[in-house]
């Protein structure tokens, strides 16, 4: 906020004294508070810190001890430096002994060769200082009305931090406490210089206190969460407005300073409100794996951030993976959103016993998306597998339901390709979610891929075919159209016939029918289709039929 020694010397009102620095030149970035005039030995007496000293030294100690003494008194009460003009008292040099008692003490001194009106220089300064001050206010006020609209409005982090950013004009990261990336702004510089090697360059920095600055970096943070539970830490990267290594400053100004912890506690605000929502990583991950569906990142854009995440994509073999819950009864809105966070948690628990890497995230309002990253050693099988039961028990800890479905789609060599096996195993979710969870088939594994679904699976990806839709229509539309005007349930009658492989029997008791009704449904079934049900050709047609009946429906 203040005027530093540095800038002082700059003005033109000094120098025109031509002033020369003799003494603790390392120390000019001090702020100057005040300027304050006084030709006393014991001025310290009067001072409050942040003072720069002008005098001509006419009453001065003419001894060491004294001069030593009299600098310690200003160093100790905080004086930002000490100016000494040259004509009355001193001529040439200033005194050895006031000289190094300055340098021992880290005290700003210096010399000026030629005469000035102090007047004009205490009020140039002071100038300076009520314009840094009505400046920081303005700037108070801007951050201050920012950041309240963004936590009334209830923002994402990701605007947040690009909020910060744009105020700040340097690159601003938010990581959890595992230094791995939840959202970043870099403020228009690279982002592959400021994101490599995040975490073990982030663990480098651990300054002192909620907040702190780090001159070596030149990284300010502070520390997010609320309530005794941090979660978080919001990095400002380097000197604002400047790529320069070497203009780090030693502290972080005040206004930056306040930029960060108003956007920390609007971030943990809005955490509070929203921790019925899902996790910041998983809105991260989700974020990503919609990204790669959409096509709405590029591939250099879903390596940079997932790996800032800690899932490496690239030079890996990536998996699709979708599940799906089993349809129960529809539960209300909130109710759903609620067992669907719950279900992504419980994924992203799996993954983390199994010690898979994955971005783990919700993909529409019923299926939960991971895209699995393997190593070169890794056991796709073995890996797939494990996680599929830790899954599955997880999830029968939690509540007595149905077992999820696990589908997986094939694996691939970059990233480019990891939008086909995630459109693949959402596919396979689709096709399977009507198997029997008790009758696998043929399956060999805990998770279905497109072989497992068979039949299934090929009329699922020709949904959208209107040639499908049409076959449906022409062998089960008077059917349809009858339940409908009759309120009936004969599709349903003949679903449980074919399934139970045209065994009447068993169908009646799979309906919950005596024989006598249950044939009696099947004779309708037949008079409204024109069928015999006997025929095995007939009955072939209509199953086929009723499988692309669910895959349209889907």
């Amino acid at each position: 906020m203040f005027p530093t020694v540095a800038r002082v010397l700059e003005l033109d009102v000094v120098s025109r004294g031509l002033p020369e620095v003799v003494a603790g030149a390392q120390h000019l970035e001090r702020p100057v508070r005040w300027v304050h005039v006084s030709e006393l030995a014991d001025v310290a007496d009067m001072l409050q810190g942040g003072e720069l000293i002008l005098t001509t030294g006419i009453a001065l100690p003419e001894d060491r001890e004294g001069l030593a003494r009299y600098v310690r008194e200003l160093a100790d009460v905080g004086a930002a430096g000490l100016v000494v003009e040259f004509g009355r008292r001193y001529f040439d040099s200033l005194p050895r002994a006031l000289v190094h008692a300055a340098e021992q003490r880290g005290l700003p001194l210096i010399a000026l060769r030629r005469e000035l009106r102090f007047v004009q220089v205490t009020e140039a300064v002071h100038a300076l200082v009520v314009n840094a001050q009505l400046e920081e206010l303005r700037s108070s006020e801007e951050i201050h009305q920012t950041f309240n609209e963004l936590a009334v409005e209830g923002a994402e982090p990701v605007e947040v931090v690009r909020e910060v950013a744009r105020m700040a004009g340097a690159p601003v990261i938010l990581e959890n406490l595992s230094h791995q990336v939840l959202a970043y702004d870099t403020a228009g510089q690279n982002a592959q210089v400021v994101l490599a090697g995040w975490e073990s360059r982030s663990r480098g920095v651990r300054p002192q206190g909620r907040t702190g600055y780090d001159p070596r970096t030149g990284w300010l943070t502070t520390s997010v969460g609320a309530r005794g539970h941090d979660w978080g830490r919001l990095v400002l990267i380097g000197r604002p407005g400047s790529t320069q290594e070497d203009a780090v400053p030693q502290t972080a100004s005040h206004r930056h300073t306040m930029l960060v912890e108003r956007a920390a506690a609007t971030l943990a605000l809005n955490r509070l409100m929203v921790r019925d929502r899902e996790s910041l990583e998983r809105q991260t991950h989700r974020t990503l794996l919609s990204g790669i569906l959409t096509h709405a990142l590029t591939v250099s854009d879903v390596a940079l951030r997932a790996s800032a995440l800690g899932v490496p994509l690239e030079g890996r073999r990536l998996v699709g993976v979708v599940l799906r819950q089993r349809r129960g009864p529809l539960p209300a809105a909130l109710e759903a959103q609620a067992r669907l966070r719950d279900f992504t948690e419980t994924a992203a628990a799996a993954v983390r016993e199994r010690r898979l890497t994955a971005l783990v995230g919700a993909l529409d309002d019923e299926a939960v998306g991971l895209l699995v990253s393997l190593g070169p050693k890794d056991d796709e099988h073995a890996a797939l597998d494990g996680f599929a039961g830790v899954l599955r028990r997880l999830v029968t800890e939690q509540e007595d339901g149905p077992e999820p479905v696990v589908a997986v789609g094939s694996s691939v060599g970059s990233v480019r390709d990891a939008r086909r096996t995630l459109v693949e195993a959402t596919q396979v979710a689709d096709a399977a979610l009507h198997d029997t969870p008790s009758a696998p088939g043929t399956r060999t594994a805990s998770y279905y891929r497109l072989p497992d679904v068979r039949l299934r699976g090929l009329l699922h990806l020709l949904r959208d075919d209107a040639r499908l839709q049409t076959y449906v229509e022409r062998e089960l539309g008077p059917l349809l159209a009858y339940d409908a005007e009759h309120n009936s349930q004969l599709i349903a009658m003949l679903r449980i016939y074919l399934e139970q492989g045209r065994n009447k029997s068993a169908a009646a008791d799979a309906a919950h029918l005596s024989r006598p009704s249950f044939y009696d449904r099947l004779h309708k079934v037949e008079r409204v289709l024109g069928v015999d049900l006997d025929q095995v050709e007939s009955c072939l047609s209509l199953h086929v039929a009723l499988l692309a009946l669910d895959a349209v429906r889907r």
